[in-house]
């Protein structure tokens, strides 16, 4: 089943120096419990696509639906939640206030409210941390409060940009293998940006390569890993097989220059 399709999708944006444009004839399916993760250098609309997606950029051309509506219908909808780069927690409400914020928009009721912010937490192995305040957790910790923050109004699709970026390479590792244990319990539709090879092998069932501006998909990757995936996979062969087909995906893009 597809909930995400893009058919010819451009977008140009119009700025004091001219056009400048981020998308170009992107076409892409998105299959429920895909984990679709997203690649290429800075400034090739990795995040451009997933802020289309998410409706808060307007494509110029071609179409996107989400869960067979627009963008837009999806949004008011609520069908997905979105992770950003930087984990955008209020630094005077609670880590459980932070997470309950969603809903409280949404006027989930009190008692719902408490059972949410409890399960999201334990989710993202937060249990306990729920009357903390972010400065008092580590920036791993703060990252995965926006994730179960992003969680907890249940969406089917969670809309992840580079959260994991200014982590460092332990942290990252072990959020890593979080996530996909996350993945796999809930089984949601997840669309993933990310500047690394490895991290991308690790996690997707698929992996969309793009080349530089205007954002065109050069190579999309079936990834034949298997879903238990221990960090050691990534010293295998197999792993670095795909590794380097991704690599050459990227340097084939470049040649478009």
């Amino acid at each position: 089943m597809t909930v995400i399709s893009a058919q010819n999708l451009d977008l140009t944006f119009q700025t004091n120096d001219g056009p400048i444009h981020a998308l170009k004839d992107v076409n892409l399916n998105v299959a429920k419990g895909d984990f679709v993760s997203f690649i290429g250098p800075s400034g090739c609309g990795k995040t451009t696509f997933l802020r289309v997606i998410a409706d808060l950029e307007q494509p110029t051309g071609g179409t996107v639906t989400v869960n067979g509506t627009s963008p837009e219908e999806a949004r008011l909808a609520r069908a997905y939640g979105y992770v950003f780069q930087a984990a955008g927690l209020y630094p005077w409400r609670t880590i459980g206030a932070n997470i309950r914020l969603p809903l409280e928009i949404m006027g989930y009721s009190r008692v719902d409210q408490v059972e949410r912010v409890k399960r999201t937490l334990a989710l993202v192995e937060l249990s306990g941390f729920e009357k903390k305040f972010p400065w008092q957790l580590s920036g791993g910790m703060q990252q995965r409060a926006s994730i179960a923050r992003a969680l907890a109004f249940d969406a089917d699709i969670l809309l992840m940009d580079e959260p994991f970026g200014a982590l460092d390479e332990i942290v990252r590792d072990h959020l890593n293998e979080q996530l996909l244990q996350l993945w796999a319990r809930t089984g949601k539709t997840i669309c993933f940006v990310t500047h690394s090879i490895p991290e991308a092998v690790y996690l997707s069932t698929r992996i969309i390569v793009m080349s530089p501006r205007p954002g065109r998909i050069i190579d999309v990757i079936k990834n034949p890993l298997p879903k238990e995936r221990p960090l050691e996979l990534r010293d295998t062969p197999e792993f670095l097989n795909i590794a380097h087909r991704v690599r050459d995906g990227l340097r084939a893009g470049h040649s478009y220059d």
